[in-house]
């Protein structure tokens, strides 16, 4: 039978790859969000000034002016740039120390 001590550097590597995991995982959402969030401002662009635009407010569609929309895109887009700009640094901080 595995001793005590050995069983919990089992437990506390299998956390680590858990979280690395789990870091991953959100490096990928971000690549997602951001590939979605690149081709709002392109759809919106196509609009004509007097169209309508709503945006999805937890189970409810909200009326929205054009201007505000690409603003709040952009806005996103910056954000969730940062984010993965942020991600990839790490991962690679981290792909060179290994």
């Amino acid at each position: 039978m595995a001793s005590a001590s050995a069983l919990k550097e089992l437990q506390r590597d299998l956390e680590t790859k858990a979280n690395d995991l789990s870091k991953i995982q959100k490096g990928k959402g971000y690549e997602i969000d951001f590939s979605f969030q690149l081709l709002t401002p392109i759809e919106l662009d196509l609009l004509q000034e007097d169209a309508n635009v709503y945006k999805l407010i937890g189970p409810v569609l909200v009326k929205q002016d054009l201007a505000e929309a690409n603003a709040n895109v952009r806005k996103r887009i910056e954000y969730i740039s940062a984010e993965l700009y942020a991600f990839v640094s790490i991962s690679w901080f981290f792909a060179i120390l290994l």
